[in-house]
């Protein structure tokens, strides 16, 4: 029986977060997948190796990283929506890739699985990639849009998302789930299948008596006239994104303290949260769901007379998240950073009692 006939609209099913995310690209209409092997974001790769043929696409295993991302700029650079997966030491290796995607405004959705530590690091769950896909894709400072969702549910969702603003934008967009959500399995509703994909007129053809089509890089312009397309395109592009951002409030009304975590991380908190109000204790959070563009704003507007700190709980060391909440508060109220990394996991206890101490 195929993944086509086990797997329906509508109806409420168990799927772990990187099957879920490869189904839901399906759907979103992806046509071409390159992936390289890497723990723990094979699964993503596995699937896609039989359902793409199944849907009509095409499936490439690439020898490297390196590989995937440049299969995945020549296709969808040719019409095609596409997707590359990867995991932390493989986005390292992309990071070209991912620079000339933005540069060259085409579209592509980029998956991280991270998992933990620097170099070779461990195979274990981790957000250590969050100031790499936030602050600039590799060298050239362009971005992309970058999703943290929290469930399954919300990977399946930010998918299709993903997709539609590669589109609308011209532009990469990441995805960036973990080892906890990508082999956690919960109940989901999968989206039909996207009938009204758009047209690129810009894509490139090769067809007989079309009129030829070449995509140059920056190099071979003069410098005021890479200048003038940065000012021009992508400056306006990145302010348009940051008036909408994607966030999550919970309790913030009454709250004393604030709760700022993303991804998995957000669903440990969220049970933290839920023990300490049973307590008595006035404590809310902000979870970021787009990580860039980021919700800036919802952190600027806390009144520092109401909430008289803020708990930044994140799978990174350094902290990483920290610094773009220190940058909405603008040194208006304290942060304190509950962190652990390379694997080790944080628990709604340790989150808890990071917030009574200040309590």
């Amino acid at each position: 029986m195929s993944k086509k006939e086990t797997l329906s609209e509508g109806k409420r099913q168990i799927l772990s977060g990187n099957t879920a995310l490869a189904e839901a690209a399906v759907r979103a209409g992806c046509k071409f997948y390159a992936g390289y092997p890497i723990t723990p974001q094979t699964a993503i790769t596995e699937y896609l190796s039989e359902r793409m043929a199944e849907t009509g696409g095409v499936f490439v295993q690439a020898e490297s990283e390196v590989a995937a991302i440049n299969m995945v700029l020549g296709a969808s650079a040719a019409g095609a929506r596409a997707m590359t997966a990867t995991s932390c030491q493989g986005l390292s290796l992309m990071a070209e890739g991912m620079s000339s995607l933005a540069a060259g405004r085409i579209p592509g959705v980029i998956v991280d699985v991270q998992r933990g530590g620097a170099g070779t690091g461990a195979i274990l769950p981790s957000q250590c990639d969050y100031s790499f896909v936030t602050r600039s894709l590799g060298h050239g400072g362009l971005h992309a849009y970058v999703f943290g969702p929290s469930t399954v549910q919300e990977i399946v969702d930010v998918t299709g998302r993903a997709f539609d603003i590669a589109d609308e934008y011209r532009t990469p967009v990441l995805i960036l789930t973990d080892g906890v959500l990508g082999l956690m399995m919960e109940a989901v509703t999968l989206p039909e299948f996207k009938e009204d994909i758009p047209d690129r007129e810009w894509k490139i053809e090769g067809r007989e008596g079309l009129r030829p089509k070449m995509m140059t890089g920056d190099n071979v312009k003069p410098p005021i006239a890479q200048e003038n397309r940065l000012r021009d395109i992508f400056v306006p592009m990145y302010e348009e994104w940051e008036q909408d951002p994607l966030y999550e409030e919970v309790e913030t009304e009454d709250a004393e303290l604030i709760i700022a975590a993303w991804g998995s991380v957000a669903r440990v908190a969220k049970t933290a949260l839920k023990e300490l109000r049973e307590e008595g204790y006035r404590v809310g959070m902000i979870r970021p769901i787009s990580l860039y563009p980021f919700p800036t704003q919802a952190f600027r507007s806390l009144d520092p007379a109401k909430v008289k700190n803020i708990v930044v709980a994140e799978h990174a060391l350094p902290p990483q998240l920290m610094f773009d909440v220190d940058h909405a508060v603008q040194g208006r109220i304290p942060l304190t950073s509950c962190t652990h990394s390379s694997g080790v996991l944080l628990s709604p206890d340790e989150i808890a009692d990071a917030c009574r101490k200040l309590l």
